[in-house]
């Protein structure tokens, strides 16, 4: 499952890959970091405070050693990342300038993210969250084709937003050709290990939530600890499954390719999310199908001098239509959560929206399809 890598610059492509690994690699020593600095505050203050905090400063050198636990499953995939991209990017000797790169400034929030994401995808503690975001998709996708009606190796699913590819392997082990299409290189890296290397059930242990130091009843909720691969992620002989790095936008421009489009938690991830959706509707085959389940973020609406747009869920139905689809179901208020510690005394719930749209047998022009929807606007 090696990934594709598109543009021409590879070499800026590839200091960025480095840097990636640079920050990887400066997980434990920038965790520790902070840890060190609590500690100073906490010597600064009166010593009757400090006596009555021994027990916060005990909780700090626990922390240290979950953080140290997390640090040791860097090595291992870093040590495999360069295998990922066929060597195209990624040759083990880098020049002396490329020995240069620092890490990336929100780097330790995406390292931090992707232990959460472990959690979600790849842990038992994780197969609630699934259960909420993912089983709905899935039961969609074999009631679109049931094995007694097709001859599922040759239903070609995608999903893009993949992550750390869970879903994409859940819809592969059913029997379907499914492709993973993922943007993140911290989460492709991570996939890349877990998909290919993880030998075992339970192989590593991880401390997902090590680093919210707010809203924990006991310090043993920040110190929660899950195992994974919670299953080994080898799909059956006969599935096809595959993951793809790079932007959706511009790896997929093959016209009428997919029997099946499936976003989850993807599409508020566009800074345009007209694009998303004209570019599934171009990428499906005429009659194919898009589920999509989760909330509508988007990701790039506080981002200064970012040009994002974000739509209501009302409006997005009208350009659904627009485009070209058919909205044969849609359901609003599913209780999802993303990467929540559970124990915690905030917790996140969004009320998702799930839909299925069609893309119509027989397919308008964009010209006809405008000029239809004008002449029935107002009815």
């Amino acid at each position: 499952m090696h990934g594709q890598v598109n543009g021409d610059d590879t070499t800026e492509e590839r200091r960025y890959f480095l840097s990636v690994l640079t920050t990887f690699e400066s997980y434990r020593e920038q965790s520790l970091l902070r840890i060190a600095h609590k500690e100073k505050c906490l010597k600064s203050l009166p010593p009757h405070h400090q006596k009555w905090l021994t027990k916060y400063k005990e909780d700090l050198e626990l922390f240290r050693k979950c953080i140290n636990k997390n640090s040791e499953f860097i090595p291992v995939i870093v040590q495999h990342a360069y295998n990922i991209f066929d060597n195209l990017l990624c040759n083990d000797n880098p020049s002396h300038s490329e020995t240069q790169v620092g890490t990336l400034t929100e780097g330790l929030d995406k390292v931090q993210s992707v232990f959460k994401q472990l959690m979600r995808d790849w842990s038992a503690l994780g197969a609630a969250e699934r259960k909420q975001c993912y089983t709905p998709i899935i039961e969609e996708v074999e009631r679109q084709f049931p094995s007694d009606k097709y001859n599922r190796s040759e239903i070609n699913v995608l999903v893009p937003g993949a992550g750390l590819g869970r879903l994409a392997f859940e819809i592969a082990s059913r029997g379907y050709s499914c492709q993973g299409n993922e943007f993140n290189l911290f989460m492709l890296i991570v996939s890349f290990y877990v998909l290919n290397l993880c030998k075992n059930v339970d192989e590593f242990i991880i401390y997902p939530w090590i680093h919210q130091y707010c809203n924990n009843l006991s310090a043993e909720h920040q110190m929660t600890s899950v195992s994974f691969p919670d299953v080994r992620p080898m799909p059956t002989p006969e599935s096809k499954f595959s993951m793809t790095a790079g932007d959706f936008l511009e790896v997929y421009t093959e016209p009428n390719e997919w029997d099946c489009v499936a976003t989850c938690f993807f599409i508020d991830c566009a800074a345009n999310v007209v694009q998303f959706i004209e570019l599934i509707y171009h990428i499906l085959k005429p009659g194919g199908v898009w589920i999509n389940l989760g909330p509508l973020l988007y990701h790039y609406s506080d981002i200064k001098n970012e040009r994002s747009i974000e739509p209501s869920f009302q409006v997005l139905r009208g350009i659904i239509n627009k485009v070209g689809f058919t909205m044969e179901k849609s359901q609003t208020g599913l209780k999802t959560r993303y990467c929540q510690n559970p124990k915690s005394m905030l917790q996140y719930e969004y009320d998702s929206v799930f839909f299925l749209c069609r893309k119509n047998l027989e397919v308008l022009n964009n010209e006809d399809a405008v000029e239809s929807d004008t002449n029935t606007e107002g009815e």
